[in-house]
């Protein structure tokens, strides 16, 4: 079956709109309980991969990284994430949005990511409770 370009009527879910696509390999960070399933299991199908986790070793196409207020120092996990993460690649950071427990400012995003090397390009609502931020290396940058 063909697809038109742009349109897919089997994944035009959240994973689609984040810009998720077939045969990306996507490594997980931060999962706990309270992670959005739904937006998991859509990552998923869209890919065709299950999420990898920080152990794989592998080389990832995006990073999911999904963060609270509590979890420790921003910076330092954005350094992290881009460990294992090809050049071009993209970091979605999901933080709960404003208003439920664990959310993080978004000048707190800004200053980690720039610390981090990395530049904020957008943030969009990613699933009911989460914010998606998405994080890139800046253009002309050397990190290798």
């Amino acid at each position: 079956m063909g697809q038109i370009a742009g349109h897919s009527d089997q994944h035009d879910g959240p994973a689609a709109k984040l810009g998720f696509r077939p045969n990306q390999v996507v490594l997980e960070l931060g999962w706990d309980e309270d992670c959005d399933d739904d937006l998991r299991i859509d990552i998923e199908e869209v890919t065709g991969n299950e999420l990898l986790d920080g152990e794989s070793g592998e080389v990832a196409d995006v990073v999911l990284q999904w963060w609270r207020e509590d979890d420790g120092d921003l910076t330092d996990a954005l350094i992290g994430a881009t460990t294992d993460l090809a050049p071009g690649g993209v970091v979605w950071l999901l933080t709960p949005k404003v208003g439920r427990d664990g959310a993080v400012e978004a000048s707190d995003i800004a200053d980690a990511a720039l610390t981090a090397g990395l530049a904020t390009t957008s943030t969009v609502s990613a699933a009911e409770d989460w914010s998606g931020t998405k994080l890139v290396a800046p253009k002309g940058s050397a990190r290798k």
